[in-house]
């Protein structure tokens, strides 16, 4: 007993080296849809790849089952996310994370790992349990090291691309057995604080529904004296019911969830709800904290609710936003991007990637990264870049070239987009045709082909603040600011659905059922003769005979022969 309290004294003394945080971001757009994203990010001062240090074994915040994996394959960076639906920027703007449909996954190793591809394939497949995704169908015929397009987002050498591993799998369905794992890794799960909110009926039934887990080393203050791990889960989520009456619209966090917040999360350091009201909307009830931040090169105003303070439940322990505006105004976004396919037949066709740069005098360059499978046989001589009608020449092309069934097309360009013009890039392809074993159940559906990836720095409306400060909101720091007049950006265009010259599989059905019934009848026929065994019977008595034969049986009299 006296040991015990002396353990409790002295875990008391010592400061928790993890601390957790999550907050809920509302926004309403002026499509009339609500737009919420949930962050959550747990921060722990350890370091799982320290040479020499032994192996983590006491997890109090951070998830178990991804320290153990952090450690194991000499993780430096982890980023993966799983969406369903596709993000509309000229309606709803850009996101505050963005994230391609389907799944995507990309990996920074550390730089001691001789054996990256290996460590590749054994990640996927743990990730796959983890999440219960169909991470496992992740090879080396849909991954690629890109050279420039992904950078380390934390700490981290960000010059040898050859630790960089980076999948996408845009069929990919999410659902509630995606969901239910991604809640199990938060520490109050979703018993307490916002993850009470997350109710699968609501959810899986809105426009856009996006889940993110970034693992990444960062500094925890300025002068980075101190590192630390960072966890961030998001749940971005976009809802597109809404109730109109005399020109206005409504909405509330029971009539979004069918749920109510009555509690933070008992572990969590800071737990808020920010609601934008930039456009003056009217916010029952009221809060005098106000919070003004530069998002997405945009300064906006948020009305803050402290989950920590009693005050903000009531006297009915429940906390239920009602918001009404007549809000139609949106700053159009930036850069905005488009793909489709062209062309006539499954032989040839063409690709054709659009990217718009609405800033009216400003021009930037962005970073264009494709990556095609090998069964589209690209012809890259006929590469083009047009800006206003006339040849945009790139300043960087990087182009790894497909080999059939091991690596897929890997294209990257630096391209210099116009103010206020449109770029478009075009590039030729063949179908080839695959063998009949490597066709999906549905091959007459189609053909993914993963989404483009646009990186940029734009130019910012308002000066971007570079300090770093641990009291910002997390939906504001997750891409570091190095300059005041450009903020990142990245943006994923639509995933291309490909036809592919088809068999008729129905022919090889009917073939096997014609070539059975004959074997059936053949076969059996021969087979029947040859282990019948035959014997002679002999003919049966007439009529008269037998009657005859019975009446002398009833009498007693000797049968006729």
């Amino acid at each position: 007993m006296h040991c015990k309290s002396l353990w409790i004294k002295a875990s008391a003394k010592s400061p928790a080296k993890d601390q957790f945080q999550e907050e809920l971001v509302i926004r309403p757009l002026h499509s009339g849809d609500i737009y919420a994203s949930f962050q959550f990010r747990t921060l722990w001062d350890t370091d799982f790849l320290q040479e020499g240090q032994k192996k983590v074994s006491h997890y109090r915040l951070f998830p178990k089952s991804l320290g153990q994996v952090l450690s194991k394959f000499s993780v430096q960076e982890l980023h993966i996310s799983f969406t369903q639906g596709f993000w509309r920027t000229m309606q709803w703007g850009q996101p505050f994370i963005p994230s391609p449909p389907g799944a995507e996954l990309w990996v920074w190793f550390h730089h001691t790992v001789s054996d990256v591809d290996g460590n590749w394939k054994e990640l996927t497949n743990v990730l796959s349990g983890i999440f219960c995704a169909s991470l496992n169908f992740i090879d080396m015929t849909n991954t690629v090291q890109p050279s420039a397009s992904f950078k380390p987002l934390g700490l981290g050498n960000a010059t040898d691309h050859r630790f960089l591993r980076y999948a996408t799998l845009p069929r990919e369905i999410v659902c509630t057995e995606n969901l239910t794992p991604w809640k199990k890794l938060l520490p109050c799960g979703s018993k307490a604080g916002l993850a009470v909110l997350m109710k699968s009926e609501k959810l899986f039934h809105s426009s856009f529904h996006s889940q993110a887990v970034h693992i990444r080393p960062i500094c925890q203050d300025e002068q980075c004296t101190s590192k630390a791990w960072e966890l961030r889960q998001t749940l971005n989520v976009v809802f597109d019911h809404y109730t109109s009456g005399q020109g206005k619209k409504e909405w509330s966090l029971f009539k979004m969830f069918s749920r109510t917040l009555t509690e933070a999360c008992p572990l969590a350091s800071s737990s808020k709800v920010y609601v934008d009201i930039t456009d003056n909307p009217e916010l029952s009830p009221a809060t005098p904290l106000l919070s003004q931040a530069v998002v997405l090169g945009d300064r906006r105003t948020y009305s803050v609710y402290d989950l920590t303070r009693a005050e903000t439940f009531g006297q009915l322990r429940s906390f239920n936003l009602l918001l009404r505006w007549k809000g139609d105004n949106m700053l159009r976004p930036l850069l905005h991007a488009e793909r489709y396919v062209a062309g006539f037949g499954l032989q040839t066709g063409e690709i054709h990637t659009v990217i718009y740069n609405n800033h009216p005098y400003r021009a930037f360059p962005v970073l264009l990264m494709d990556s095609v499978p090998w069964y589209l046989q690209l012809y890259i001589h006929t590469l083009t870049v047009t800006s206003k009608s006339r040849d945009n020449k790139p300043s960087y092309i990087h182009y790894q070239p497909a080999k059939d069934r091991h690596r897929p097309h890997l294209l990257e360009m630096l391209i210099q987009l116009p103010p206020h013009s449109m770029t478009e890039v075009t590039v030729q392809f063949e179908r080839a045709l695959l063998k009949w074993t490597e066709y999906t159940p549905d091959p007459n559906h189609g053909f993914y082909v993963g989404s483009s990836v646009i990186s940029a720095l734009v130019p910012s409306m308002v000066a971007m603040s570079t300090n770093f400060t641990q009291d910002q909101p997390l939906f504001s720091s997750f891409v570091p600011v190095k300059e005041e007049s450009s903020y990142f950006v990245r943006v994923y265009t639509e995933p291309l659905l490909v036809n592919l010259p088809t068999p008729d599989f129905s022919m090889p059905y009917n073939v096997i059922c014609l070539t059975c019934t004959v074997v059936a009848v053949g076969y059996g026929s021969f087979y029947n003769l040859l282990t019948r065994t035959f014997q002679v019977d002999e003919p049966s008595p007439p009529l008269a005979k037998r009657l005859a034969n019975f009446i002398r049986r009833i009498r007693g009299v000797p049968l006729l022969a």
